[in-house]
Parts: C-alpha cells; sequence; structure tokens
C-alpha cells in the first residue's frame, strides 16, 4: 500500500499520514514527555489488546500524563484504524503526548490536554532466514534511565545501543544493567533456554513488562515447560542453550550467535521451535474466533 493511501488518527481526527501535523511546541516534541504502545493485528483483529491498554495505563498514570479515553473509545477508535487498511495483518502504534505548552519549561502547566496520534502499517512475517538461521546480538552496558517499566517515548539510547550493534555487525544488543544481571534488548524481553528449561528477568523497573513475554510464560504454563524467573547473568547468558528475544511485532527471535560466539548449536534450539510452533497456533485460533 503507498504511503499516501495511509489513514493516521491524530486528536480526534482520521486523515492522511502525510497531512498529519504537529505543534512544535508539544511537550513530546520538545522533551518526548510522552507514552506509546505497539500492538499487533492478526486477520484485522487486535491480538491482546486489554494487556497493551492496561499497560498503556499504567504509563500514563506512572507519568501523571492524562488518560484522554476511556476503554471502549480506545477500542473502537483503533479499530476503525485497522478497518480503513487493506491488510488482514497490521501492528498499531499510538502515542500520547502531555500535550502542547507555549512557555519551553520542564515543569508541565497544569490540566494540558495530551496529544494523541495513531497509525498502522502492513505486520510482515519474519524473514525464513531469520526462522532458519536466527540472528546475531552483541552485550552492551545499559545506558538507559531507571524506570524502563514506562513504555516512554523517550528511546535515544536504545538507538544508540541499536547502532553500536549494527557497527559491531550485529541485528541487536543484550543490555547488562548497572548490577551485572541481563536487563532486556534494545526492544525487546529476553529469554534463555538451559537443559530444557526456560529463564527470564523477573518483571521490575529495569525492564517492561512484556506483552509477548506474558503471552509465552502462558503457553510455557499451558505445555507444561518450566519457566522461571530469576536473575540472569552474562555467564548464564553465555553458557545458555538457547537466548531469544521477543517483541509484539517479531514474537520470539532466535539469537544464534552471541558476542560472535555461537549459542548452542548455532541454529534455532528446539525449544524455541515448540514456542513458536505453539504461538502460531494460538493466533490461528485467535483469528478464528473473531470470525
Amino acid at each position: 500500500m503507498p504511503k499516501m493511501g495511509q489513514i493516521a488518527y491524530l486528536n480526534g481526527e482520521y486523515i492522511p499520514i502525510e497531512k498529519a501535523q504537529i505543534s512544535p511546541q508539544d511537550r513530546g516534541f520538545l522533551f518526548g514527555d510522552g507514552v506509546y504502545e505497539v500492538i499487533p493485528v492478526y486477520g484485522k483483529k487486535l491480538f491482546t489488546f486489554q494487556a497493551h491498554l492496561d499497560r498503556l495505563k499504567k504509563s500514563l498514570k506512572a507519568t501523571s500524563i492524562l488518560n484522554p479515553l476511556e476503554d471502549d473509545a480506545w477500542e473502537r477508535l483503533l479499530q476503525k484504524l485497522v478497518d480503513m487498511h487493506p491488510w488482514e495483518n497490521q501492528y498499531i502504534y499510538l502515542q500520547v503526548t502531555r500535550g502542547v505548552q507555549m512557555q519551553r519549561d520542564h515543569l508541565p502547566d497544569d490540566c494540558l490536554t495530551p496529544t494523541l496520534y495513531a497509525y498502522t502499517n502492513e505486520l510482515k512475517p519474519v524473514p525464513e532466514t531469520i526462522i532458519n538461521n536466527g540472528i546475531k546480538a552483541i552485550t552492551l552496558e545499559d545506558i538507559r534511565w531507571l524506570r524502563c517499566d514506562i513504555k516512554a517515548t523517550t528511546l535515544l539510547p536504545n538507538i544508540m545501543m541499536k547502532m553500536a550493534a549494527k557497527n559491531q555487525g550485529a541485528d541487536d544488543a543484550i543490555l547488562i544493567d548497572r548490577n551485572g544481571y541481563v536487563a532486556e534488548g534494545t526492544s525487546n524481553n529476553v529469554f534463555i533456554v538451559k537443559s530444557g528449561a526456560l529463564f527470564t528477568p523477573a518483571n521490575g523497573t529495569r525492564i517492561l513488562p512484556g506483552i509477548t513475554r506474558s503471552v509465552i510464560q502462558s503457553l510455557a504454563q499451558e505445555h507444561h515447560l518450566t519457566l522461571t524467573e530469576t536473575d540472569v547473568t552474562l555467564s548464564d547468558l553465555e553458557e545458555a542453550d538457547e537466548i531469544w528475544l521477543t517483541s509484539s511485532t517479531k514474537d520470539a527471535l532466535p539469537v544464534t550467535e552471541l558476542n560472535n560466539t555461537p549459542v548452542g548449536t548455532g541454529k534455532p534450539g528446539v525449544v524455541w521451535q515448540k514456542i513458536q510452533r505453539y504461538f502460531e497456533e494460538t493466533k490461528q485460533r485467535f483469528i478464528q474466533e473473531s470470525i
């Protein structure tokens, strides 16, 4: 679909995406003063919508940004946006900033009107080369702030670390926090597999509570796979049989090379293959139930 055919939502209007404009005095533009969500769509229906909405509301509450809509209004807005586009599978980006403030000041004025922006793109399948061969990752020191549980738009550190990974010939970076523990990837959660058991860092302020992460936890429980939330050290990571990076647009990506060293066999592992199959079955059930 050509870009000119895309429709975006901005402050109550559905408009061609190229006509969407905000004030340069918007605090989201000046300070990155806003939060966001990315929601996958399968069969033109919002997947795990309530979990994403709950996380959005937690981010808004944590930052004291006014929630501009009731739950049912959020769903109507986003479903209408989905229906305006031809793709069966999509991903929605939505962003809420604190709003426009004419005098630039770190302290926001009271009762600002939030800016609400959303658009959708086609959600394409993960390339077969990644399915068959996995991706390369490096480890980097986590240079982000201390409230990574808030899905904030201030992503400059993530961008810098993603660029550093690319410059070193890798696809992504796994971040090691100030205490020496694995946090997450630049835009994803981390799982490792050791002797058939799954391990993932526990939720808290140092990682984002991922929705795909939660889906995988549920799948592991449903299929009787051992999964533990715990501190994961760099040694744990380096000695893992499998490493995965999980996100709403990529599901679980197998990391088959870490810091130029093969992970396990150097190919996507058998536990990942099981989870990938279970995840696909879950999505297909969701699509069928929505018809």
